[in-house]
C-alpha cells in the first residue's frame, strides 16, 4: 500500500471549506481510495491545536469538531510513535540544518526515514527543504 505524509495544514484543510483547495482534495481522496497517510507524532497536537483556535474564533462548533475527527478516523492515518526518539537528535539538527521550526523538521525526518512524498500545500519552507534534501513531494494537481 502507497503512502504520503501530510503535513498539519493540509489535514486541516479537509476541515476548513476556506482552506480547500485541489491539492488538498487530492489527497483526500486518496485516503477515501484506502490509501494510507504516515503522520509524525506532533500531528495529533498539532490538529488539536487548530481545532481549539478554530473553536475559539468561532470557526467551528463542538459538532462540527466531532464530525472531522469522526471523519479522520475512517482514514489509515497512521502515527509514528518511533520519530519521538529523534527529536533531540535528528529533527533538531535537521530543523538547524534547514532553518525550520522542530514540528516541520519532524515532517521532513519521517519522509527521510520511511522514503515516502511528503505533502504540504502552504509551507513553503518545509516544501523548499524537503527538495534540498532530495524528498519527494505530493505533487500539485
Amino acid at each position: 500500500m502507497s503512502s504520503f505524509i501530510p503535513d498539519a495544514s493540509v489535514s486541516m484543510a479537509w476541515c476548513f471549506e476556506d482552506e480547500t483547495n485541489a491539492y488538498s482534495e487530492s489527497l483526500l481522496a486518496r485516503l477515501e481510495d484506502d490509501e494510507e497517510a504516515l503522520v509524525p507524532s506532533l500531528w495529533p497536537l498539532e490538529v488539536a491545536n487548530a481545532l481549539v483556535k478554530a473553536k475559539q474564533r468561532g470557526r467551528v462548533t463542538e459538532t462540527q469538531i466531532i464530525g472531522f475527527l469522526e471523519d479522520l478516523s475512517e482514514f489509515a492515518i497512521n502515527v509514528d510513535t518511533r520519530g519521538i526518539d529523534r527529536s533531540l537528535t535528528e529533527v533538531r539538527f535537521l530543523a538547524e540544518q534547514y532553518q525550520l521550526t522542530s514540528y516541520d523538521a519532524a515532517y521532513l525526518e519521517l519522509a527521510m526515514r520511511t522514503g515516502a512524498p511528503l505533502a504540504s500545500s502552504l509551507d513553503e519552507q518545509l516544501r523548499e527543504a524537503a527538495v534540498a534534501a532530495g524528498i519527494q513531494l505530493v505533487q500539485q494537481p
